[in-house]
């Protein structure tokens, strides 16, 4: 989903726990130093205290996150949240305090520092949530950062939800496609006709569907315009049968996820492309420059480079970044077009009967035969990569004008494309494309950092041995 709200108010509640951890360490040991009138045997070096702590806080915030303390089930249920945050404040300092003890350190200079640090920590947490929750709920009330809702379905699912959202929940009714019997006479000015309409005319974020009709149907609605969907089952009983149940309101719903690649999975997935492209620009950059003065010195009038428009998450045009491999006179023109301008037009039927491949390709030069066949004219893609446009890892960059050849278009843009990706390291073109298809949305669908670094083992290996390139 394009527009994630949710992510963003996670975010902030981890710099506030990390702002409330640092907090609490130094307001303990400043209440052991001056507040506390028992006297004292230590040297006070507060600074290097400080920086100790600060660079002790992930540990911190790694104990918060496994407690589940910036998923959405626990974050709705204050009961929960406070529990496990006085259960995160104690095994931190507990695992604080073996870390300390293993390394021979002394980062508390008495055991009371410690002890006085869990308690300021859970109560400084539990406080600084408080004040973002307020935050949070004074935006929502201003109108900022609320989900636009459709409402579809005939149930009485419908008009509990209309009854029962209100800023404060995250929500913002802008369509319903109902019966008139499950609307609120308040709300019928913001029904429609039909789900096609209510989409073009209010462009929502969300569909929330309170009927069992059509769920296939709504499923690959919000798939195909990246929108969140929430089921709510009319028998409550299959709620306990299901995963990822969410409250809207009052009432329970079922969000149905496309992809894990969501809120803190798709931070996690940028910063790894952020830290392995820095890497890879680092190993790769000379031979870049190597290949772009080859290619200069080969064709002084041609670019080196070739800028090809794709498309990517949400279907975002970009310039995709390659090393010229084709020749100047058929640059940016479809196989057919090319074929037909050198006079062989039918090895443009040859090329797409043997999956978009010609040995030998006549409109290659014999420098990007080359760099095809060794996969070196992908290397500016790291550029894209840093600029956020593409993964390191994910489904091929569509064409716009393949688009329309396409099933499943909304789920393959669902994701940013990627570098490298499970088609690629599983025959490229040897394999066929419906395969080639079926594999980029098993990955789409089944994600994992695991299976990331997989493909990207196993590309190494395709790229030593050649194996796929052509």
């Amino acid at each position: 989903m394009k527009k994630d709200p949710g992510l963003i108010y996670r975010i902030f509640l981890v710099l506030g726990d990390s702002l409330a951890i640092v907090f609490s360490f130094s307001f303990a040991y400043y209440f052991r130093t001056h507040i506390d009138s028992r006297p004292f045997f230590f040297q006070s070096e507060i600074q290097d205290y400080i920086l100790s702590i600060i660079l002790l806080t992930p540990i911190w915030l790694v104990i918060l996150a496994i407690l589940g303390l910036y998923s959405k089930s626990v974050l709705s249920s204050r009961l929960k949240e406070y529990t496990r945050l006085l259960m995160a404040s104690l095994i931190g300092i507990m695992t604080i305090i073996t870390y300390d003890f293993i390394i021979d350190g002394a980062l508390f200079p008495v055991r009371i520092i410690a002890v006085y640090s869990a308690i300021f920590c859970f109560i400084s947490l539990m406080i600084f949530r408080i004040l973002t929750n307020l935050v949070r709920r004074a935006i929502y009330r201003h109108n900022h950062g609320l989900l636009r809702a459709l409402i579809i379905g005939n149930s009485e699912n419908t008009t509990q939800l209309l009854n029962s959202i209100f800023p404060e929940t995250g929500f913002k009714v802008v369509a319903v496609v109902a019966r008139n019997e499950f609307i609120p006479t308040d709300w019928r000015k913001r029904k429609h006709p039909s789900l096609d309409a209510a989409i073009e005319k209010s462009k929502p974020d969300v569909i929330i569907h309170t009927d069992d009709h059509d769920i296939e149907t709504l499923t690959q609605t919000a798939i195909d315009h990246h929108m969140r969907y929430y089921f709510v089952p009319s028998d409550k009983s299959l709620i306990s049968h299901v995963g990822n149940i969410e409250l809207i309101a009052s009432t329970p719903a079922v969000l149905v996820r496309v992809t894990p690649l969501t809120g803190g999975a798709r931070v996690f997935k940028r910063l790894c492309d952020l830290a392995l492209g820095l890497l890879a620009l680092v190993i790769a950059i000379i031979p870049m420059l190597i290949i772009y003065l080859v290619q200069k010195i080969s064709d002084p009038h041609a670019p080196a480079l070739y800028r090809d428009i794709r498309l990517s998450r949400f279907n975002q045009k970009f310039a995709l970044l390659k090393f010229r491999s084709i020749k100047t006179e058929y640059n940016g023109l479809s196989p057919e077009d090319a074929f037909a301008k050198m006079g062989k037009p039918k090895l443009a039927i040859k090329y797409r009967e043997h999956g978009d491949y010609l040995k030998n390709d006549p409109r290659y030069t014999r420098i990007g035969l080359f760099l095809r066949k060794t996969s070196l004219d992908e290397l500016p893609q790291i550029f894209n990569i840093l600029k956020g446009q593409i993964s390191l890892v994910g489904p091929r960059a569509l064409r716009p004008e393949e688009l329309k050849s396409y099933g499943n278009r909304g789920l393959l843009l669902s994701v940013k494309s990627g570098l490298t990706g499970l088609a690629q390291v599983s025959g490229r073109r040897d394999i066929s494309f419906d395969e080639r298809r079926a594999l980029d949305i098993y990955y789409i669908q089944n994600w994992t950092p695991l299976l990331d670094i997989q493909i990207l083992f196993r590309t190494v290996a395709c790229v030593i041995k050649r194996e796929g390139a052509k």
